[in-house]
């Protein structure tokens, strides 16, 4: 009952609870993925660059990131850039000239190849560009990170 009358009373003063908004990075250049915030941790794995990582937690230097696989580890937030990647989850993915069903092909992504970002569009639809320059839209289904 208490809880309650508290939330009620935050509606009503005008406060909002904070909402977990998913934070995704790209990572900028290869780098060790360790199991705890330190170099002295035990070293995991090296990430690619422009791999597409989600952040679970964030400390000084360090962030624990999410990648496509579900995996957990640490970085050094050094490595981690503000621009935004996705990454091809399926076997291939159609890339298209526009966000419809049925629209002409831009090009093709085989599985774990990394797409800048663009933008999210409705109904299930990412704007992407391939470091080559072509640019479509692809199945929000197709590929993780945004």
């Amino acid at each position: 009952m208490k809880r309650s009358l508290f939330a009620l009373f935050l509606l009503f003063a005008g406060f909002s609870l904070p909402a977990a908004a998913i934070e995704y990075r790209t990572v900028d250049a290869p780098a060790v993925l360790y199991d705890a915030p330190s170099q002295r941790g035990v070293k995991l794995f090296v990430i690619h660059r422009d791999t597409p990582v989600e952040v679970v937690v964030s400390l000084e230097g360090w962030a624990k990131v999410r990648d496509a696989e579900g995996s957990l580890a640490w970085i050094e937030k050094k490595y981690l850039a503000a621009r935004r990647s996705v990454i091809v989850r399926t076997d291939r993915a159609d890339v298209l000239k526009n966000s419809a069903e049925g629209a002409p092909l831009a090009f093709e992504a085989e599985k774990n190849v990394s797409l800048e970002y663009l933008e999210t569009l409705p109904g299930g639809w990412v704007k992407v560009r391939h470091r080559d320059g072509q640019e479509g839209f692809v199945r929000a289904a197709q590929v993780w990170g945004f």
